[in-house]
């Protein structure tokens, strides 16, 4: 037969389409060409594919061959074509049998000695397989990633002779699939590490259960990142649905990628000198940013101040709409970004307002312009701002009496609290829609005039008093409380300490 029909899928944002790869081969002059939009990379796939099927002791036909890739609109890119082009190649040339390929999609890049080299987006890949009902042929270095597509079938083979022997019947492909861990890891660091900080730490374990932003404050050195590190460990597992997002974005960022781990949320922190692009995704052939890699997980930015302040204002959608759009002139991509923000900054530039050592100099004016390099908005956004002042030397030293709290007694609270919100809306608080604030946050006549007095006092938006609600219910929760007390919203009230004037001017 000289005409046969591989099956392959490409990369667009986290999505993998469908690529038919047809490969005809006539009489003429020996000649290898490929149509369809390739890329360079995929160009150069000709000689490699040529290299694997002679060191294979195939027959590499002498004759006109064209390879189309369809639909010519999606470019390619990369060498994951060049087992679907090798195969191709092969069965119109009548040296395996074109029948075995109408169930089967297949990726891999070729090496000349025909071993099959891993690419990056395998699970994407796999989960639209197994919607189309085919098996799929992957590398066998990527088996681990591609069978977290549960009820795919998966083939992994490491040469292409491996290939070859199972789609001519000689020889099938084995394989077992690993268990994928949902346990969380034990070297996640623990809160048990970081001495006092009660009042952090409670807000970290509110932030948790609520999935709430927060922001820290404090003097440097004084554990904002360290407790910011420790988050990860509180959190839930993520769902099947969660876990499937967050891996498939990994999978097409080229990262380095651990099955065992999957069910841990990400957590993402950039350096302050991160560009719009790097955080946001970019590129001609787009990729996700640090929000998109955030996803489902924790984007912890420290010395919050010292990033860019567009770079920042692009920070607001995503923390609205959980999504990020990236536009170019051929194509457009969406990408998920619902992440959880955690930053953290110093009082003011010397880092020392309101520490007991009396170091700080900075007059009101220098503290008014450091901190306004955070936009109104962008503040307005984040549910709970908390200091992290200096512990004592004795606590340094020698701990809180009675021991640190531990992550997993945190976590159990976090867990009972956001299954108490699951029953409610079937989501965490901070994603609860006005309808559910009215319906789920209802205040007592005390409740309200404090809240009434608060927002007046410190000039809140709408979307503060909106955001202090949810942050009550979420501390009401924790409490284990159907309604919303007073003094769950005085807590509430207390965590918008940006909301004040700085003090110890």
């Amino acid at each position: 037969m000289s005409l046969a029909v591989v099956f392959t899928r490409g990369r667009q944002g986290i999505e993998a389409p469908l690529v038919t790869v047809e490969v005809h081969i006539s009489n003429g002059l020996p000649s290898l060409s490929i149509v369809g939009l390739p890329e360079t990379a995929v160009k150069e796939s000709k000689d490699r594919v040529r290299g694997a099927l002679l060191n294979c002791q195939f027959e590499f036909p002498l004759q006109r061959i064209t390879v189309n890739m369809a639909p010519a609109d999606i470019p390619k890119e990369g060498g994951r074509f060049d087992l679907a082009i090798g195969l191709g190649i092969l069965a119109a040339s009548g040296q395996i049998r074109s029948e075995a390929l109408r169930d089967i999609e297949c990726v891999g890049e070729l090496s000349l000695s025909g071993d099959l080299r891993p690419i990056s987006g395998v699970l994407p890949v796999a989960i639209q397989a197994k919607q189309a009902g085919r098996a799929l042929i992957v590398p066998a270095e990527n088996a681990g990633e591609a069978v977290l597509a549960e009820g795919a079938k998966i083939l992994p083979a490491r040469h292409l002779l491996e290939v070859c022997a199972h789609l001519n019947g000689q020889q099938s492909i084995p394989f077992e699939p690993s268990e994928a861990s949902a346990a969380v890891p034990e070297d996640l660091p623990d809160f048990a590490d970081v001495h006092g900080h009660f009042h952090a730490k409670r807000a970290l374990e509110v932030a948790a259960a609520g999935r709430h932003n927060i922001i820290m404050l404090g003097p440097p050195g004084t554990g904002k990142s360290m407790l910011a590190a420790r988050l990860p460990s509180i959190l839930p597992p993520l769902t099947d649905e969660e876990a499937l997002e967050s891996a498939a974005i990994a999978s097409v960022s080229d990262l380095p990628f651990d099955p065992r781990r999957w069910r841990i949320p990400p957590f993402r922190a950039p350096h302050h000198t991160a560009s719009a692009p790097a955080l946001v995704g970019g590129g001609g052939n787009p990729k996700p940013g640090e929000i998109s890699l955030a996803h489902n997980g924790v984007l912890f930015l420290d010395e919050l101040p010292e990033f860019d302040r567009k770079v920042l204002e692009v920070l607001r959608e995503p923390l609205e709409t959980g999504a990020i759009t990236i536009s170019r002139v051929a194509r457009q991509v969406d990408f998920p970004a619902r992440f959880q923000l955690v930053a953290a900054m110093n009082p003011c530039p010397c880092g020392y307002l309101g520490d007991a050592s009396g170091r700080c100099r900075c007059t009101a004016e220098q503290v008014q312009r450091y901190r306004s390099r955070i936009s109104g908005p962008l503040l307005d956004r984040i549910d709970i701002h908390v200091e992290v002042p200096r512990v004592s030397q004795d606590v340094l030293r020698n701990g809180t009496p009675g021991g640190e709290q531990t992550s997993a007694d945190i976590r159990r609270r976090v867990l009972a609290a956001r299954e108490i919100a699951r029953q409610r809306t079937g989501k965490p608080n901070a994603f609860m829609t006005p309808q559910e604030i009215k319906r789920y946050c209802r205040l007592s006549d005390e409740g309200h005039r404090l809240l009434e007095q608060a927002t007046e006092k410190l000039g809140l938006s709408h979307r503060a008093y909106h955001r202090i609600l949810k942050l009550a219910r979420t501390i009401a929760d924790l409490a284990g409380e159907e309604d919303i007390a007073v003094s769950h919203l005085s807590e509430a009230i207390g965590f918008r300490r940006l909301d004040r004037v700085p003090t110890g001017l």
